[in-house]
């Protein structure tokens, strides 16, 4: 077949390990041979991260900006142990975090629905995507811990130096802990338009849930801001649409959703995010089977797999073993992007390809021929459990099908 031509390039975040290893399989297997592949390529490596001062990082962002759309692999956030075996200058930051800060972005997660690898909860039968709002909350908290009699105050100080101070707790002996933490209005204003846009583009109702009911400014807030955003600006849309914004308390949700079949967007803060995209991912099969895209509220998309850069088994290829990798979400995070690119520049092609290939891949395993963590868990009497590259090959045997 002639090959794919693109008009404008994504940009590519390459990445780290065994997830670096698949990206290379998939462009080379699944890709190149199809498409006329156009891209601006970032190496995101933690080595190059590193000998850059992870000014890569910085400039792939702006670069996502300035095209729209971008594919990212998996990459290392450093810990002690990274920053000894790279012989890295600092501990640099997470790459995910620098990038969703510089774009503004709410991160969405949606489990890869595969006939054979059932949802633990029953009636679950449409994926359920887990808005995050990434910024702000515990993960940018203060801590101190009380040794023993004390009083604990939050003040703020005003520009003109005037002070508000509310009591927080009076300590007795033996002391305890306590935990200052924020939020701004502005973060959260983009959370909600993300989350309003990507329903929009989903054509999926949204749901979002807080504890307004105990947390009466902070989590009222954002409740209002929800409120205020839909009611000026998507009520009109969502109702042509024929979707749906519904807001309750957040126990309330986590009952309505274990209940539900499935099939919309939740919203949550961002711990609630942080722990229930993990209970999704997990409750629909594998972290392995999840989608994971990066939408800011001015309409850029950054997408990527949910999971890390599978170390275990890099360490294993590293020796020549053979490894049994799950590429999925990182094929998904491909087709994500490819699509994206397709509808921006109006390629009809390309998102036909992108569609032909997740359809593919899906085959794939629901005619048994899958990685090894899926034939751990999959309900399929008969499967051929395949190494990393020999899965991808058979997904493109599957695709050539449909060319």
């Amino acid at each position: 077949m002639e090959k794919i031509t693109m008009k404008t390039p994504l940009v590519e975040m390459d990445g780290d390990e065994m997830t670096r290893v698949l990206w290379g399989m998939i462009k080379e297997e699944l890709l190149l041979p199809f498409i006329d592949l156009k891209t601006e390529y970032y190496d995101l490596g933690l080595k190059h991260r590193n000998d850059t001062d992870d000014q890569v990082t910085i400039d792939s962002a702006h670069a996502t900006e300035k095209y729209g759309v971008a594919v990212k692999c998996a990459t290392i956030t450093p810990n002690a142990a990274r920053v000894e075996e790279y012989d890295l200058k600092q501990m640099w930051k997470s790459p995910n975090g620098t990038i969703r800060s510089i774009l503004n972005g709410t991160v969405f997660r949606t489990p890869i629905i595969v006939r054979g690898i059932e949802p633990c909860v029953r009636n679950w039968k449409k994926p359920i995507t887990i808005a995050r709002h990434a910024y702000g909350d515990i993960y940018a908290n203060t801590e101190l811990k009380v040794e023993g009699p004390a009083k604990a105050e939050l003040v703020v100080t005003d520009q003109n130096g005037n002070e508000t101070r509310e009591l927080i707790h009076e300590f007795k002996e033996g002391g305890g802990i306590i935990q200052g933490i924020h939020n701004v209005t502005s973060s959260i204003e983009s959370f909600a338009r993300s989350c309003f846009n990507y329903a929009l583009d989903q054509k999926q109702d949204l749901w979002f849930g807080a504890k307004d009911t105990i947390s009466k400014k902070y989590d009222h807030h954002f409740k209002d801001i929800f409120q205020e955003i839909y009611d000026k600006e998507y009520r009109a849309r969502f109702e042509d649409a024929g979707i749906e914004y519904f807001y309750s308390l957040i126990d309330d949700i986590v009952a309505r959703i274990m209940k539900s079949k499935g099939g919309m967007i939740w919203a949550c803060k961002n711990y609630d995010g942080d722990v229930m995209s993990d209970m999704i991912s997990s409750a629909f099969g594998s972290l392995a089977m999840m989608t994971s895209v990066l939408v800011s509220p001015s309409g850029v998309y950054e997408y990527e797999a949910a999971h890390g850069t599978v170390q275990r088994h890099y360490y294993k290829h590293l020796k020549g073993e053979e490894t049994s990798t799950n590429s999925v979400a990182t094929i998904f995070a491909w087709t994500g992007a490819l699509r994206k690119r397709g509808e921006l520049d109006e390629i009809p092609t390309l998102i036909k390809f992108a569609n032909k290939l997740e359809q593919s891949t899906i085959e794939t395993i629901e005619h048994g021929f899958m990685t090894k963590d899926l034939t751990l868990i999959t309900t399929m009497e008969e499967t051929v459990t395949l190494n990393s590259l020999d899965f991808i090959k058979a997904v493109r045997k599957t695709l050539e099908n449909y060319i």
